[in-house]
């Protein structure tokens, strides 16, 4: 008798001769870009390295375009966009050691944003595993051990054998939601022995679906029929899920506000008539929210800042739908539905075929965004304004943001339109400096058809300075917007608040615009009455460009601290 996987897996003519008779001069390093070939994978990101040599010399084997940064850390970050903008897991290529460790930071924001990396990091060569002290240079007793609270899951690589299996069991790892991050490594021998193993054709990692319980479904679209006042929060892992649609369509029927988390921008339109837009650090969305009889929590674990700093107390009855099973009421009792939000989502709206009549919600939900204008317009804050309508304006609505940890980044947080899905990013999962240029050399890598735009205060931009050269090089079309106020401008108001004072936070910077010409970037510096001009010019410009705004700015006064 024979099945259908015995057919599946018999190998054909050719198969079998390319199997018999590989191609001379290949070596471990072959196999692994083999295998993301093989996956799919059409691009890498990275930075080369002693250990790792045998994975790069392989590349110009390869199809696989390298986009090479000027520092591991920003590799990851390229990574990171990536793996956002296209929903692809993103290979990052590291050497051993101090190259793999100075990644962790971007493979943290990873973790946190759930973006699909696959790191790729070389070992020290066998005879040196296994702990021992053996003087190899990059040593470290148990490199692993590094990652594994930072990454979703850690493949270890010890023949070359192991390869295609373990990238491929990382690959399904990174894109199994919720997505995140996975480290491979290798050591350097087996990336440089020669191999007669056949080239890796073929390889399966498909994803696994993440579906609802139907019980919990069946519960939670019962209490959402028959709630008074109905409120969903939807965070980043609608953007993920490419579930918008279907959020949209579930808050009509419910006549349900909806609030999006930061990192939830774009999930749902800003100027819906049930749309609280995003203004989560304010104590009247806080309010509006705990007054809801049901919450649907799509997509977030309620963190930090998407509770204003814990301060939200939910009364009623709360269901969190969430694919990372380790935030299901990691913050407040819940009907947890463990399910990709799509998914659940879709679920939902077989259930409840119904529309709920209510004539008052977008007359609530305008009273709330009364309240909350009236009180940034209260604070004089005119100039802060003026300057993210400014963004607002020149960048064109299909082009991605990355924006820094400053604090114009923590305005658009709140009061950033930003259009459409998954195109507004930031670091503010982990919350490292740096994120914003690299990860817009990512973007624009991602998708070259529109510009993209990346945002930082001064101090971030000295994080990433360097890859300007890479920008240069790749001639991508990223415009940096580096608003200059001479210090960590957050770091100065949180100080100064707290101690009178502030201390460490002042900064000698170097004339940003002479700088990127240095580079043989294109800079300017601009005003808040010329930003929307110069900013929609090197927009429209191909090519990396820089654009400088010397302004002092200020945050809006934070709602929880009362």
């Amino acid at each position: 008798m024979t099945h259908d996987h015995d057919l599946v897996l018999r190998p054909t003519a050719a198969q079998t001769k390319a199997a018999l008779d590989p191609p001379p001069g290949r070596n471990g390093g072959d196999l692994v870009v083999e295998t993301l070939t093989g996956l799919g994978a059409t691009t890498v990101f990275g930075l080369p390295g002693q250990h790792a040599l045998g994975m790069f010399d392989a590349l110009r084997r390869s199809d696989l375009a390298y986009i090479g940064l000027r520092v591991e850390n920003n590799a990851g970050f390229a990574a990171d966009a990536y793996g956002r903008i296209t929903g692809e897991a993103a290979p990052l290529l590291l050497s051993t050691g101090p190259g793999a460790l100075t990644s962790l930071a971007a493979l943290q924001e990873a973790a946190a944003a759930s973006a699909p990396v696959l790191a790729i990091s070389s070992q020290v060569p066998g005879p040196g595993l296994g702990g021992g002290r053996h003087g190899y240079l990059h040593e470290l007793p148990d490199q692993q051990a590094s990652f594994r609270g930072v990454v979703k899951s850690v493949h270890p690589v010890r023949t070359q054998s192991q390869i295609p299996s373990a990238i491929a069991e990382a690959w399904e790892s990174a894109l199994t939601a919720p997505h995140g991050p996975v480290w491979v490594e290798i050591p350097q021998d087996v990336l440089l022995a020669e191999t007669a193993l056949p080239a890796v054709t073929a390889v399966d990692a498909a994803p696994h679906d993440l579906p609802p319980r139907p019980e919990l479904t069946a519960v939670a679209a019962d209490l959402l029929a028959n709630a008074v006042r109905p409120v969903i929060i939807a965070g980043g892992g609608v953007v993920r899920a490419d579930a918008s649609g279907k959020l949209r369509q579930l808050a009509e029927r419910l006549n349900a506000p909806v609030v999006t988390t930061f990192g939830g921008k774009g999930a749902f339109p800003w100027h819906h008539p049930l749309s609280l837009q995003s203004w989560l650090e304010d104590r009247h969305t806080t309010d509006f929210l705990e007054d809801a009889d049901v919450l649907l929590v799509v997509g977030s674990g309620l963190g930090e800042l998407s509770s204003n700093y814990h301060t939200f107390k939910p009364r009623g009855r709360v269901i969190q739908i969430e694919a990372d099973l380790g935030k299901l009421e990691s913050n407040h009792p819940a009907l947890g539905i463990h399910a990709d939000a799509r998914l659940a989502l879709s679920a939902l709206l077989e259930t409840i075929t119904e529309q709920r009549q209510d004539a008052t919600a977008a007359e609530r939900v305008r009273t709330v965004l009364d309240l909350v204008r009236e009180r940034i317009d209260a604070q004089e804050l005119t100039l802060e304004q003026r300057v993210l309508a400014a963004v607002r304006e020149a960048l064109p609505d299909r082009s991605a943001s990355f924006w820094d940890m400053t604090i114009l980044a923590y305005w658009a947080w709140s009061a950033f339109d930003a259009r459409r899905p998954n195109t507004m990013h930031s670091a503010q999962g982990a919350g490292g400096l740096g994120y914003a240029f690299p990860a817009a050399i990512g973007g624009a890598v991602a998708d070259p058809t529109h510009p993209v735009l990346a945002v930082s205060g001064d101090g971030g931009a000295l994080y990433s300075i360097a890859e300007l050269a890479t920008a240069r090089q790749h001639d991508l079309d990223v415009t940096w917007l580096i608003v200059d106020d001479g210090g960590y401008g957050i770091l100065r108001e949180y100080m100064t608040d707290a101690f009178g004072q502030s201390t460490a936070t002042e900064l000698t910077r170097p004339d940003y615009v002479a700088l990127a010409e240095s580079f043989g970037v294109p800079g300017v510096r601009t005003t808040a009455d010329t930003l929307a001009a110069d900013l929609a010019k090197a927009l429209a410009t191909p090519g990396p460009s820089v654009v400088v705004l010397p302004a002092l700015l200020r945050m809006f006064a934070p709602t929880h601290l009362g």
